[in-house]
C-alpha cells in the first residue's frame, strides 16, 4: 500500500490534459476519485492477468470463437470462477448483448497496460498492434499458466495508475459531453472506448480509507457518476 498523491493536484493535471485536447471540462462540484490521506494499490497481480484473459476470451467468442472451444480454455485454465454471469451466459450460451462485449478490447489494452504489457494507454490512441501478441495465444491452445510464464509481467506503479484512472474518470464524463453536443472528440477513440478503460482502471485500482467500501467486483463497478 502506498500513499495516494494529492487528488486536488491530480485534478489539476487532469483538467490541464482536458484542456489540451480541447476536450469540454467537468463542473467545478466534480467528484474527486479519492481523498487526502488515502492509500493506494492494486489488485493482486494475478487477479488482473486472470480477468485480462477471461475478457481475452470474451472477446474472442465475438469474433468467432466456438463455445466449446473457449469452455474448454476456461476450464483446462482454471479460469471458469474469475467468469462473471453475464460473460458465462454469452460465452456458453451466447446470451447478451454483443456489440457491449466487442468493446471490452479496450478494457484488455488498459489491464495489459497496468501490468506493463502494453506502452501507453494515450486516450487519443487505439489499442496496440501488438497487444494480441502479448495476450494468450488461443488459437495455438496456450493455457494460462503458459502465457502468464511467458509474459513476464512488470505491474505498474499504483501511483502512476492512480494519476491515469482520475484522468480516464475526467475523460468519460468529456467525452459523453463532446458526443451529446456534436463535438469533435480527439484522435481515434470514442466515448465507449474511454468508458472501458475507466471500467478497468477503477476495477483494479484499490483505494483505502475513510470513504471507499471494499473493492468492487468487475460487474459491481459504478460507472454512472
Amino acid at each position: 500500500m502506498k500513499a495516494a498523491p494529492d487528488p486536488r493536484a491530480v485534478r489539476d493535471a487532469s483538467l490541464d490534459e482536458l484542456e489540451r485536447l480541447g476536450l469540454p471540462l467537468p463542473p467545478p462540484a466534480f467528484p474527486l476519485v479519492w481523498e487526502p490521506g488515502d492509500g493506494v494499490e492494486l489488485r493482486a497481480t494475478a487477479e488482473i492477468e486472470a480477468r485480462a484473459a477471461v475478457l481475452h476470451v470474451v472477446v474472442a467468442c465475438c469474433f468467432g470463437m466456438p463455445t466449446e472451444t473457449a469452455m474448454s480454455w476456461l476450464l483446462s485454465s482454471h479460469l471458469v470462477d474469475f467468469v462473471t454471469p453475464p460473460e458465462w451466459q454469452f460465452v456458453a450460451g451466447g446470451k447478451g448483448d454483443h456489440r457491449s462485449f466487442v468493446l471490452h478490447h479496450d478494457a484488455v489494452f488498459a489491464l495489459a497496460w497496468l501490468l506493463g504489457l502494453s506502452r501507453h494507454l494515450d486516450p487519443t490512441e487505439p489499442p496496440e498492434d501488438r497487444m494480441m501478441q502479448q495476450m494468450p495465444d488461443l488459437p495455438g491452445g496456450e493455457l494460462f499458466d503458459r502465457w502468464r510464464s511467458r509474459s513476464l509481467v512488470a505491474p505498474r506503479d499504483p501511483v502512476e495508475a492512480a494519476v491515469l484512472l482520475d484522468l480516464y474518470y475526467c475523460l468519460d464524463w468529456a467525452f459523453q459531453e463532446a458526443e451529446r453536443s456534436g463535438a469533435p472528440a480527439p484522435g481515434q477513440m470514442d466515448s465507449n472506448a474511454i468508458g472501458q478503460r475507466r471500467w478497468a482502471l477503477e476495477w483494479a485500482v484499490v483505494f483505502t480509507g475513510p470513504y471507499h467500501e471494499e473493492p468492487p467486483e468487475w460487474e459491481e463497478v459504478d460507472l454512472s457518476v
